[in-house]
């Protein structure tokens, strides 16, 4: 094989968000690292991450109080040993994101006694516990993780990489449940490279850009999920995706967020008309769970025929809103919108996959020395229904736990001697990329109109079929045809898309993030919903 397509290391980190890049940077004194990037290394979620990071930082709050807002928010589907987990060492691992440099916001009035940070609330939380850098706090994680990677001997970014999919030791004669590297598509070259390595790291984001609408960058394709599962792995809760409430509504800017943390220092959702609406869906109002939220903006947009609803919080003092918010502030300026002087209009988008890789509280899958950390796994903590700035948190706890145990085991494990290489004798130049766009696109809307916010039995049917089709026609164009990063994401969309479908046909009730016209009850008896990839497909 051409030398410049092979690599090795210890441990190949894949994807280059909060969770990725904190776990390259506590392995990296102990092993060599390759993190890949699917575009410029600062390109995921957790740059555009606004609101916040939760933990208890406040003397009058206390972790089992984060706990409880977490299963309350969760609709009864947390698992209570992994909230509880994520919740006991999230100050500490917090304290590692501020001893590395990030800029979290300091509160100038606090006294002793009083946690010295600026901490904020949002919905589903009974305190102030969220740290932030003003309305772009994953922006500052992004950043100070980035510039602390970037320095760092051990650790080599590969920009514009893609993994392809995962090899197991079955390649080589081996156990086919055992990881000992991957395919990577080099998006600069143009051409597929393996990279050997000790321990395979997924912490890929999520799959919203399976929806036609999404608050997501382009990134967010399900890599990890459909990779794991090929590979072997099982999946859970696949159903339960997250609308993020208030995404802007203008033509200029599709998926730009508007954070949470309005709501939690008093904005009001308003109808066309100027009246408010969420006390009639919900006693707590604008401060509900996103959930709730979503739904009731998704109703009364249906109910009225509008495009939108608005978010307002112009009955605060225009310093107040331009110190909280100066980054949304800026943006809204500069399309025409005065955030101090009138409501912005929103709808719901798809925000988080809950669902994910199954792992164990060290970020384990079901395959040896494979990983999957951050929101492409399933570790338990979100439930039917992610709690607020619960998700950058996930992040950091569990790459410090996923990088301790690595540490723990680096010294037993072996580089693989060879990587079969990839055969691309018998495919050719595409001369339609044409098709992928348009399968693309028909997920997209689709899977928004079948498996959005509200399902019926009839639509996840409809879902299905069309998946099914598409996923043949893909089949034989990747049989076919060389590699391309649209290809590539085309495939694992539809991957996922299939395994979200596959969940929300299982779960006969309506709860949390999953709501059916068909079961609109709450099940007396309701648990994670489990998917195990057939042993023939690994």
């Amino acid at each position: 094989m051409n030398a410049n397509r092979e690599h090795q290391c210890d441990v190949l980190v894949v994807g280059s968000g909060a969770a990725g890049l904190s776990l390259a940077l506590r392995v990296a004194e102990h092993a060599k690292v390759i993190v890949l990037s699917k575009g410029p290394r600062s390109e995921g979620s957790t740059y555009y991450a606004q609101g916040g990071i939760a933990a208890v930082f406040d003397e009058s709050d206390s972790i089992e109080s984060h706990v409880e807002d977490t299963q309350i928010a969760g609709a009864g589907l947390c698992e209570e040993d992994t909230v509880q987990f994520i919740a006991e060492n999230a100050k500490e691992c917090v304290q590692w994101l501020i001893d590395g440099g990030v800029p979290f916001d300091k509160d100038e009035n606090s006294t002793e006694g009083q946690p010295k940070y600026h901490l904020t609330r949002e919905g589903g939380h009974s305190h102030r516990r969220i740290l932030h850098a003003a309305d772009a706090t994953g922006m500052a994680m992004q950043t100070s993780l980035q510039d602390n990677v970037k320095n760092h001997p051990n650790i080599k970014i590969f920009e514009r990489h893609n993994a392809l999919d995962l090899i197991t030791e079955d390649k080589v004669g081996g156990s086919k449940d055992k990881v000992i590297g991957a395919y990577i598509w080099n998006r600069n070259q143009e051409h597929v490279e393996t990279v050997r390595a000790k321990f395979v790291v997924l912490a890929t984001g999520g799959a919203s850009k399976v929806y036609q609408y999404t608050s997501n960058p382009d990134v967010s394709s399900g890599d990890g999920i459909a990779i794991a599962w090929r590979a072997g792995c099982r999946v859970a809760n696949l159903e339960f995706n997250q609308f993020h409430p208030t995404c802007l509504f203008h033509p200029e800017a599709r998926n730009f967020l508007l954070t949470e943390a309005l709501r939690g220092e008093g904005a009001y959702l308003r109808r066309p008309d100027g009246s408010r609406f969420m006390k009639d869906f919900d006693e707590r109002g604008e401060l509900a769970p996103r959930d709730v939220v979503a739904r009731a903006i998704d109703f009364e947009m249906k109910r009225l025929g509008a495009d939108c609803m608005y978010v307002d919080i112009s009955h605060k003092p225009e310093e107040f809103i331009t110190a909280h918010f100066p980054m949304i502030h800026t943006r809204l300026m500069d399309l025409g919108i005065d955030m101090t002087k009138e409501p912005i209009p929103i709808v719901p988008a798809a925000h988080y996959t809950c669902g994910g890789v199954m792992v164990n509280k060290q970020g384990q899958t079901d395959l040896a020395n494979l990983y999957a950390i951050g929101e492409v796994s399933y570790t338990g903590l979100h439930g039917a229904n992610r709690m607020a700035s619960n998700s950058l948190l996930e992040c950091v706890v569990y790459a410090w736990a996923a990088a301790k145990d690595i540490v723990e085991n680096i010294d037993q494990s072996q580089l693989c001697a060879e990587l079969p290489a990839w055969d691309e004798s018998q495919v050719t130049n595409s001369d339609e990329e044409v098709i992928i766009q348009h399968n693309w696109h028909e997920l997209r809307l689709f899977m928004w109109d079948y498996m959005g916010i509200v399902r019926t039995d009839k639509r996840l049917e409809r879902a299905m079929r069309r998946i099914q089709m598409l996923q043949q026609e893909t089949h034989e164009y990747y049989s076919n045809f060389k590699v391309s990063n649209n290809l590539l994401e085309l495939r694992n969309l539809l991957q996922v898309a299939e395994l979200m479908v596959r969940c929300a046909m299982q779960r006969k009730e309506s709860r949390g993030l999953h709501y059916t016209l068909d079961y609109p009850e709450l099940a007396e008896d309701s648990g994670p919903t489990i998917l195990t990839p057939e042993k023939s497909q690994s």
